[in-house]
């Protein structure tokens, strides 16, 4: 099987390249070799490759610039997703695509699950709700993974932010009022591995993934605020002065981007058709160790 990953130094990626490595010959790329917002190169690569599984966790993730960039973002996460599907369906071949929480607007109290009703309130959210819709019209078999709070030892995140900002700050203000649940980039490629490990064989696709093609949520387990999981961070980086934390409400540190205040999602769908998910305090010890 030829599993193409596209995105291969993002967070996702990067630990994809490692985790689908013995499930069949694995063809990584990163910006410069293909170019999400360039669709001829995005069609003609795929073509060339022909590959029996696409990956694709390479996204517009700049949140807020993407507010004074729309065009761009919905380029790369809403129309090269629909591309990537429909040249999968020509060949034959399959897509696993990520998306986000953001596609809902936060307002339910209770864990989100697949089947409510998106409601984006930011264009990352709507751009990324365009690529899911544009999967799913294109006709090819396809899983949907929806994560949440995205965080490793490489790029920009939540968690190196946090250790940065520890170093150079004595006190630091922290939203406590948007829930989420923090995600190790890893968890993502290992549960994205388990899966296909599951799904495919090396000759081609096995005939349940056409029965299985739908979205899935996948985050880690349990849930916390920006605030719980700064001050779990803090607990476990090993510095000599750690500084103050102190909650603020959402109102007090505007963006340029409307944040939903609940990102829970549910997960039991994913949990009972492939494996179970660790909890985000356990993942997080594993990622900082």
């Amino acid at each position: 099987m030829r599993i193409l990953i596209t995105g291969k130094t993002g967070q996702v990626g990067y630990e994809l390249e490692r985790s689908l490595q013995g499930l069949g010959d694995v063809i990584a790329l990163d910006r410069t070799q293909l170019d999400l917002s360039d669709s001829d190169n995005l069609r003609q690569t795929i073509r060339d490759i022909k590959p029996d599984l696409i990956v694709n966790p390479a996204a517009y993730t700049a949140v807020d610039r993407a507010e004074s960039e729309p065009e761009i973002a919905m380029q790369i996460n809403g129309i090269a997703p629909g591309i990537m599907a429909e040249e999968a369906s020509r060949i034959g071949s399959a897509i696993i695509h990520y998306s986000t929480d953001y596609v809902f607007d936060g307002n339910n109290p209770q864990q989100y699950l697949e089947e409510d009703t998106p409601n984006p309130v930011n264009v990352y959210g709507r751009t990324k709700l365009a690529g899911e819709q544009a999967i799913q019209a294109a006709g090819a078999p396809y899983l949907i993974l929806r994560t949440s709070w995205v965080y490793a030892m490489r790029g920009q995140n939540f968690l190196l932010t946090i250790k940065r900002l520890a170093k150079e700050r004595d006190a630091l203000r922290i939203i406590a009022d948007q829930h989420g649940a923090p995600t190790w980039a890893r968890t993502i490629a290992d549960t994205t591995a388990h899966i296909v490990a599951k799904s495919f064989s090396r000759t081609g696709l096995l005939k349940q993934v056409e029965a299985w093609s739908n979205i899935y949520h996948l985050t880690a387990q349990g849930h916390t605020s920006w605030y719980g999981f700064a001050n779990a961070i803090l607990a476990q980086a090993a510095l000599d002065k750690l500084p103050s934390l102190t909650a603020i409400p959402t109102s007090e540190y505007p963006t340029a981007a409307v944040r939903p205040l609940n990102s829970r999602l549910c997960c039991d769908k994913l949990i009972k058709q492939f494996c179970d998910l660790p909890d985000w305090s356990q993942a997080l010890r594993l990622c900082m160790r």
